[in-house]
């Protein structure tokens, strides 16, 4: 017998780029993907808007301010199975920032570094194809 509703759940996803070609990606610290590199984000809030979260997580995650008018929409994410723990959708938004802003690894992050677009690790979920997205929308 087919589930007629799945429990979805609700996400917000940062790319964040520098003038000079790089982005900003978290290693996680906790499942899944446990030590593999993604992008700063997170759970949306009850009450609160994607972009909201978005603006949090960066900061939370990656010690990176940004007011949420800042941050402009890339997409909604939405593959089955782009998540393990079952059916999650995303809305991604991107930001740049100027070469050399501070980051600093927060709540649910081990490091947080600069990558080159041009050499980036292998990434958790399907965070290369959002940052593939924010490149491509931010060259239009």
């Amino acid at each position: 017998m087919t589930e007629l509703f799945e429990t979805v759940r609700y996400t917000a996803d940062v790319v964040v780029t520098t003038t000079n070609g790089h982005v900003l990606l978290i290693e996680r610290d906790w499942e899944p993907f446990k030590g593999q590199w993604a992008l700063p984000g997170g759970h949306v809030d009850p009450g609160e808007t994607s972009r909201a979260a978005a603006a949090r997580e960066l900061a939370e995650e990656a010690g990176v301010y940004a007011a949420p008018e800042e941050l402009t929409q890339i997409g909604a994410f939405d593959e089955p199975g782009r998540d393990p723990r079952g059916r999650y959708v995303t809305v991604a938004y991107q930001l740049t920032v100027i070469p050399g802003t501070i980051i600093e690894a927060g709540d649910d992050a081990t490091n947080a570094q600069w990558w080159p677009l041009s050499d980036l690790p292998a990434l958790a979920f399907d965070h290369a194809d959002i940052i593939s997205a924010a490149v491509a929308s931010s060259s239009t």
